[in-house]
């Protein structure tokens, strides 16, 4: 299995990237992938983003470290698994807030959140506002007409309650090719000129184009490509993570 990922500023951006990533193991069998994407409108938009993203990292080894010592029972359900990391997820950022005296605009983040159990080889994705994901070449994108959903607004939920609510939640199973990306993938814009005179679909290339799989740094040589050979660039911030079970480096 080899895992690849990105994270760029968008052009149309001067200070910060707003986006984060995060790929984490949990323990032997489970993997945890995440990007975020921070409101340009709320509080140092970036700071959101990144928080939710470091929080995520500390779930994932503590959770790897109470299944190695036997604290927590193994599970191979997916969607309670899910839940159980957006309870501590919820709880932490609770905290901080408090401590930090933030405001719900200083939280204010979307969400596409990955996992797999490796040894099963299924999983479940949950999308909180907009992105785009790809499972074996299939793409969907979720889109909430540039007014996303964030994490930030429900903080003061009932965690379960407001999780048996969620409709963008996609389980998957038998699968050989799966992406998380930030809707930074949908901004692609001519910024110089091209060298090449055909066109090319950056989200074609980006999550399904098997070209390059054997490189560990194939999305990077693949936004070099779109940049110097076809004049593209994201506009918006862009994180994206793919996963392929077959390459090998």
């Amino acid at each position: 299995m080899q895992i690849y990922s990105a994270l760029q500023i968008g052009e149309y951006h001067l200070n910060h990237c707003e986006d984060y990533l995060v790929i984490e193991e949990i323990g032997n069998n489970k993997l945890l992938c995440a990007v975020l994407d921070g409101c340009t409108m709320a509080n140092e938009s970036y700071f959101a983003a990144t928080l939710a993203g470091k929080i995520l990292k500390k779930i994932a080894k503590v959770k790897g470290y109470k299944e190695l010592y036997a604290l927590e029972p193994a599970t191979t359900n997916m969607d309670s698994y899910l839940l159980s990391i957006l309870q501590d997820l919820f709880q932490e950022l609770n905290s901080i807030k408090n401590q930090l005296l933030l405001d719900q605009k200083d939280l204010l983040t979307t969400l596409l959140l990955l996992l797999v159990d490796k040894k099963e080889n299924h999983g479940i994705i949950l999308v909180i506002g907009d992105g785009i994901i790809s499972i074996n070449g299939q793409v969907t994108e979720f889109d909430q007409d540039n007014k996303p959903d964030y994490l930030g607004f429900h903080l003061n939920e009932n965690v379960t309650e407001w999780y048996q609510r969620q409709k963008q939640k996609v389980t998957f199973t038998q699968w050989d090719d799966i992406s998380i990306a930030t809707d930074g993938i949908l901004t692609f814009t001519r910024i110089a000129e091209k060298q090449d005179t055909g066109t090319i679909d950056p989200i074609h290339l980006l999550l399904q184009d098997s070209e390059k799989n054997h490189d560990e740094d194939m999305l990077q040589l693949k936004l070099k490509k779109l940049e110097h050979v076809y004049g593209l660039k994201p506009t918006d911030d862009l994180a994206v993570i793919r996963i392929s079970r077959s390459a090998t480096t």
